[in-house]
């Protein structure tokens, strides 16, 4: 009898822990929400190189014409070139890229805090 209770107490606690756990994961992800990162913004009425002017600093993804993919931080932005930093993928290394090669360009906009 003694060790039917147990059994039961055991059972009891484990059950409320893990009500518990839920609980608390539940409330952690609705304390989350999403919000927009200050100035991230694409504008489709200048060029390609205003675009990334407005991401110096920033870490965007490059795509190009020839299909490979670059990621890394946006170091300057000349005229005809990009200056990509920090490669992602590939330690102390940076890219030169001829703007005129880039198709598409991209960037993260949100967050979740």
């Amino acid at each position: 009898m003694k060790r039917m209770i147990r059994v039961c107490m055991v059972a009891l606690l484990g059950v409320a822990l893990c009500w518990g756990m839920s609980v608390s994961l539940q409330m952690e992800a609705q304390a989350k929400t999403v919000t927009a990162l200050e100035g991230a913004k694409f504008d489709t009425a200048v060029s390609m190189a205003d675009n990334l002017k407005a991401y110096v600093g920033k870490d965007v993804t490059v795509h190009l014409r020839s299909g490979k993919t670059l990621q890394g931080y946006v170091k300057s932005v000349g005229s005809g070139l990009l200056h990509l930093e920090k490669l992602a993928g590939k330690d102390f290394y940076d890219a030169l890229v001829r703007i005129e090669d880039i198709s598409a360009i991209e960037a993260k906009f949100r967050d979740m805090k």
